[in-house]
């Protein structure tokens, strides 16, 4: 990229919008541009390398974040020439222990993702060695530094951010001169890895790891981080102070680093989260809707009691000059936030639907609530779902995926064994069904962590989601014929790593669509589940309607509304209708969630949060009401949020 000198008055700028990042940021719109920018510095320095006659020296991530980079890589070397052959690679870590042929190892990571495609020396390849004796490690470790610094040291690092703060597996409480070692991993990083191993059981308890005071040496350091999740703690590592307990704020001492992140990442940086404190605004009606709520909460007073006095204390004087007096901005706002309350998620029949947000007529609307796994609909908007049947509303709920995955493997032969005994009790032959319980029972003994089941274990764990399933729209006073099951097959793998979508899935959802006809959609729009199950549906739901919306003139009058709560929640100054919920309803919406019997105690994806599913969308609903009170609002027993998703 080419250099070029600023004016004065744009640096300053410049630095005033970034004055809370204690380190050079660059964003992107998205993790796939991100990947081919990084991907061409990349290149750069290799080919600048070649015409040197020198190699250069990269130091490698493993992770979903680099993948896009990897792939941008064996693109360039594929179509636009880019040879590896002067590239020398010093992997930042492994699992201790890990054979190098587990699918699991940073060795098949590297290798399916970067190393087969391309045309490095093998020779020239360094990945730490997960196969050693205990014995071994400390002079395996001194002799990786060793060969980092006779290879003429690491030209450029790639690195990832894990929640813990980590770099590599340089986790809290690490020392910033440390160097290559064994080290032990914590429980939030075995955890975020439990998806690969088939449980947190499985995830090995060490790795071993390039230092941090390895890392500094590095004389270019890009750290790449994509997707809400890492929001939180690029915003630790970028903005706060720098702490053994946040290792990643380490990288504040270095003058060779850049973070380099997207939009998603970046979201919680002050200057994108709360703007007007570093910088003039572009006002719109969303921007001053968040920094009212902020200004509210932030002084613990309701919207309307705010003064001119606290928005110019706040960093708002702006907003005050430009739309004042607060008065004014505070009644604004308060009848926003009000006008997104109703207790009919289907529009009210017969009244002014100008201020609600539903339409009021068709009265009796046809609704189908998408739900990702069988119990996605309870668990996210369980009140509404039995508000919309009560109202009359014409309600169809589709069950996306199985949901096989996440059933243990015990609750399958108790399934069977009960099977058995009723086959028995009813004077039938149970002779081949035995034959199948033993043929499961002798696979599970065996069964290694993340292995695939076999056809007959994912058929009775999906049978097992179903029944469930079943019994909750039941118990929400849905008929059985609007009860849909797609069995989407982008998630039949059998593994927590799905197939790849294909039209098939678009296709199936088309013509439920097409049966059906809505007025209304419920889609999830809570993209922080373990396996990414969410994201993928909503995409498929929303694929399919934009190929609909081509020839069918109904589709122009359909509304798609997203739902959260299985693992977040949508914030008070997003939500566009907020359904509150009787005490009655609460109880009501916890006897759905309770029929989901495989997912109650412990599930097998459990995610960060420990609390049982039926607790945690308790919580968030009640808080969300508490939100909404705080304000100023009405004070209810707990609350549903919604966004409205528009084409």
């Amino acid at each position: 990229m080419q250099n070029v000198t600023l004016p004065i008055m744009t640096r300053l700028n410049l630095l005033e919008e970034t004055r809370f990042e204690k380190l050079p940021v660059t964003v992107y719109c998205d993790k796939q541009t991100a990947a081919v920018q990084v991907a061409a510095r990349i290149a750069t320095l290799i080919r600048d390398r070649q015409q040197r006659d020198e190699q250069a020296v990269l130091g490698l991530a493993t992770g979903a974040t680099p993948v896009g980079v990897y792939a941008e890589l064996v693109r360039l070397h594929r179509e636009e020439g880019l040879s590896f052959r002067n590239v020398v690679t010093f992997n930042l870590d492994e699992y201790y222990p890990m054979p190098p042929t587990a699918p699991q190892s940073y060795v098949t990571f590297m290798n399916e993702n970067l190393f087969d495609h391309i045309d490095i020396e093998r020779a020239n390849v360094h990945i730490p060695d997960g196969t050693l004796a205990p014995e071994e490690v400390a002079a395996f470790c001194l002799n990786y530094e060793r060969q980092i610094e006779e290879a003429g040291g690491l030209d450029l690092q790639i690195l990832g951010i894990g929640r813990t703060g980590h770099v590599g597996f340089n986790e809290p409480g690490s020392a910033p001169n440390s160097g290559t070692r064994l080290v032990t991993l914590d429980d939030l990083t075995r955890r975020d890895a439990s998806r690969d191993f088939g449980g947190k059981e499985y995830v090995p308890r060490k790795a071993i790891t390039m230092g941090i005071g390895t890392i500094f040496k590095a004389r270019e350091i890009i750290l790449l981080a994509w997707s809400g999740k890492k929001a939180s703690i690029v915003k630790k590592a970028v903005e706060g102070e720098v702490s053994g307990e946040v290792p990643a704020t380490y990288l504040q001492l270095a003058d060779n680093v850049e973070f380099v992140l997207d939009e998603d990442a970046a979201a919680e940086l002050t200057r994108f989260d709360k703007p007007w404190l570093v910088k003039d605004c572009a006002w719109d009606e969303q921007l001053i809707k968040k920094a009212v709520i902020w200004l509210s909460n932030t002084l613990g007073k309701p919207i309307l009691k705010l003064t001119d006095e606290d928005y110019n204390a706040h960093g708002m004087a702006q907003l005050v000059t430009e739309r004042g007096p607060a008065y004014n901005i505070n009644i604004h706002i308060f009848n926003l936030l009000q006008h997104t309350i109703t207790g009919w998620p289907g529009g009210k029949p017969g009244a002014d639907d100008s201020q609600r947000p539903e339409r009021a007529l068709p009265a009796q609307k046809r609704v189908i609530i998408f739900s990702p796994h069988p119990d996605d609909d309870v668990i996210s908007m369980g009140g509404t779902f039995i508000r919309l049947i009560d109202q009359g509303h014409d309600v169809h709920v589709a069950y996306q995926t199985s949901g096989n995955t996440a059933v243990w493997d015990d609750d399958v032969l108790r399934y069977v064994e009960f099977a058995i005994d009723l086959e028995t009790s009813l004077g039938r032959d149970a002779s081949q069904l035995r034959n199948v319980y033993d043929d499961m029972r002798a696979f599970l003994q065996h069964k290694q962590p993340n292995q695939v089941d076999t056809q007959e274990i994912r058929n009775v764990k999906g049978f097992i989601r179903k029944s469930e399933a079943i019994a909750g729209a039941r118990y929400a006073g849905l008929a059985d014929d609007h009860i849909h099951f797609q069995a989407l097959p982008f998630y039949e793998s059998g593994k927590t790593a799905k197939n790849t979508v294909t039209d098939r899935d678009i296709e199936l959802t088309m013509e439920l669509l097409q049966l059906v006809r809505p007025h209304q959609l419920f889609v999830a729009g809570d993209f922080a589940d373990p396996n990414g199950t969410h994201i993928v549906c909503f995409n498929i739901v929303t694929e399919a309607l934009r190929r609909l919306r081509q020839t069918e003139a109904w589709t122009e009058d359909c509304w798609v509304w997203m739902y959260r709560g299985a693992w977040h929640e949508f914030q008070p100054y997003e939500i566009e209708m907020a359904v509150p919920l009787s005490p009655q309803e609460v109880l009501r919406k916890r006897n759905a969630i309770f029929k989901h019997q495989s997912q109650k105690d412990t599930p097998v994806f459990p995610g960060d949060d420990a609390r049982e599913f039926w607790v945690r969308a308790e919580h968030r609903n009640r808080e969300t009401a508490q939100q909404y009170d705080r304000l100023g609002m009405a004070n209810y027993e707990a609350m549903e949020a919604f966004v409205r998703w528009q084409f």
